[in-house]
């Protein structure tokens, strides 16, 4: 028998507290008032662990900067699995975009504690796309690579504004395209019925 888990610190809570409120209601609609009163503390007790908003702002950025995990598929099929990842992600009820973009489109590129982890965030997205076509062997991969992760932040917007999980589909195939032009083997491509 599993031991039970551990309970949450305080920290913790007020952590995941944010982050819900924080991405699907936004990072300027949301009060510390908010966060506390929602966990039940008080304002003081939030700023005990987060010394100011920004600081829990900074925390849910960080905490939503997830590296990706590693795989043992071939690496063609890991680039294009990250376009079924996306609709099914598009087809959660409380999918509303990328964090770290919506972070920068609501406090402005001026916020520079922000601008920096987005940064970091897609640019780490960027070098695991190009570290997969390093490893097909694939000419300029730099190149390649960035043009992919236009692709992903290209199907995320439209999904925004189309509510259509298919914008991964599409985004999927031409990222097939690019993939086959860069001589990549990608096997035989399913034609539409």
């Amino acid at each position: 028998m599993a031991p039970p888990p551990a309970p949450q610190t305080m920290k913790e809570r007020i952590l995941q507290t944010a982050d819900k409120l924080f991405y699907l209601q936004g990072i300027r609609a949301i009060g510390v008032d908010t966060i506390a009163a929602e966990i039940g503390i008080s304002k003081r007790t939030l700023y005990n662990h987060f010394p100011s908003k920004d600081a829990l702002i900074t925390a849910y950025l960080e905490r939503r900067f997830v590296a990706q995990r590693p795989s043992d598929k071939p690496p063609a099929e890991q680039i294009l699995a990250t376009f079924d990842s996306l609709e099914r992600r598009f087809a959660a009820k409380d999918f509303r975009g990328c964090p770290f973009v919506n972070a920068v489109a609501e406090l402005g590129p001026s916020d520079r504690a922000v601008k920096k982890i987005a940064i970091a965030f897609k640019e780490s997205r960027r070098l695991w796309f190009r570290d997969r076509l390093t490893e097909l062997g694939v000419a300029d991969a730099d190149a390649l690579a960035t043009q992919l992760v236009l692709l992903v932040d290209g199907s995320i917007a439209q999904d925004l504004v189309r509510d259509d999980p298919a914008m991964a589909r599409a985004a999927k195939e031409a990222a097939t395209v690019l993939l086959r032009n860069a001589g990549v083997d990608v096997g035989k491509r399913k034609r539409a019925k």
